[in-house]
């Protein structure tokens, strides 16, 4: 029989156009990385989104404008999500299977990433850096693709309530609750509860007031906590901002002026804003807990994080909220630099996993690991004056 000379040729030129493409890799082209975020950019939490947002773009810019990493520029494509849990799900649905991001970074909110995080974890996507200090991403082990930079809520309300007992001397007895009636809420309330087990204090005796998610109705709140004064001598809230501002308003137009003291999540930048604007009495004294140094500070990062704002968002004045959203972009563009070229989100997710006393210039090192998925556990003390301006504080 006779062999026809150009039949393998064809044959193996069939074959490799019938065999599948290397895979693409999800929001990654050869030129560019796609990212998504869920935040709140209308409603009642907006200047929450819109701050991490910008913290995140500035990470984002300052690397393109070094060339980008291993040559792809970094894009973030935001989305508002109301801080609604079942507009979360939907903008998650949206990012993921239609615009098709690489990784969620930068989520706003406990309510929302009740939703949100399942979601990325249910389709292996990363789920990096949200502004929460929630328990439910704080699994122990840690969910694979999940990883959180600051601080947790349990810590925050931890050291506040430390300082109320140990520095300021109140008993335990004599603190309660302001609290977002949700998850974000509950998560906080926990953490305080926690706290005052430890005193020996049954939790079950601790005052809880609260007020309905994207609303500022807080009065029937504040009503409480004036019949209740001896049981109130300090609060700590686990509120937005507006609402925090009309709670105090509320109370210490009610004759009564306990220490007001409150969690990151809050945005102390919006919220001094809101207390500048009624006026000197309402600032004063109020403690906010925080994941990152003052904006205002001589700190490595710090510094750099205010020439960044003022080339690439100078109508934006520099904020805590932005600072830490600026702060985890920046760990995450180290970990796309030590992945290199050949990315995905497994590789992504060891590099992390790999990430040990990375110094920003914060004042604290950020360290990740296969069984530690949260980068900083660092809480940082912050005080009002009647200014309406931060200065810090030691809380031990």
């Amino acid at each position: 029989m006779r062999t026809v000379p150009w039949l393998p040729a064809v044959a193996l030129a069939l074959s490799a156009l019938a065999a599948p493409a290397a895979a693409q890799v999800r929001g990654v082209t050869d030129g560019e990385v796609t990212f998504g975020m869920c935040a709140p950019f209308s409603g009642a939490a907006r200047e929450l989104g819109r701050g991490m947002r910008t913290g995140f773009e500035l990470a984002f810019a300052a690397a393109n404008e070094a060339g980008g990493v291993h040559g792809r520029k970094l894009k973030l494509e935001a989305l508002d999500d109301g801080y609604e849990p079942d507009r979360a799900k939907a903008c998650m649905k949206e990012l993921v299977e239609n615009r098709k991001v690489f990784a969620i970074a930068g989520n706003v909110g406990t309510p929302t990433a009740a939703v949100a995080m399942p979601y990325a974890v249910d389709h292996k996507v990363l789920f990096y850096g949200a502004f929460t200090g929630a328990a439910l991403l704080r699994e122990d082990p840690p969910a694979r693709y999940v990883f959180n930079y600051r601080c947790s809520y349990a810590e925050e309300t931890a050291a506040v309530v430390r300082y109320l007992v140990e520095v300021k001397r109140l008993k335990p007895s004599q603190i309660a609750v302001f609290a977002q009636d949700d998850a974000y809420g509950d998560a906080g309330y926990a953490g305080v509860a926690h706290q005052v087990r430890r005193y020996g204090f049954d939790s079950a005796r601790l005052l809880r007031v609260g007020y309905k998610r994207n609303t500022a109705d807080v009065g029937e709140a504040a009503r409480e906590i004036l019949k209740n004064r001896a049981r109130a001598q300090a609060i700590v809230m686990v509120p937005t901002y507006k609402a925090a501002a009309r709670f105090i308003e509320s109370v210490v137009n009610g004759g009564f002026k306990p220490t007001f003291t409150s969690v990151s999540f809050v945005g102390a930048t919006a919220l001094a804003d809101e207390l500048r604007a009624l006026g000197g009495k309402y600032a004063d004294g109020v403690i906010v807990t925080q994941t990152v140094p003052l904006p205002s500070s001589q700190a490595t990062a710090i510094i750099r994080y205010r020439e960044l704002l003022k080339r690439f968002s100078p109508a934006d004045e520099p904020d805590f909220v932005s600072l830490e959203g600026y702060i985890a972009g920046t760990v995450l563009v180290e970990a796309l630099r030590r992945t290199g070229r050949a990315l995905d989100t497994e590789r992504l997710v060891d590099t992390l996993e790999t990430i040990r006393g990375l110094d920003l210039g914060i004042g604290t090192p950020v360290n990740f690991g296969p069984s530690e998925h949260q980068g900083s556990h660092k809480v940082w003390g912050t005080v009002l004056d009647a200014r309406a301006v931060y200065r810090t504080i030691d809380l031990e």
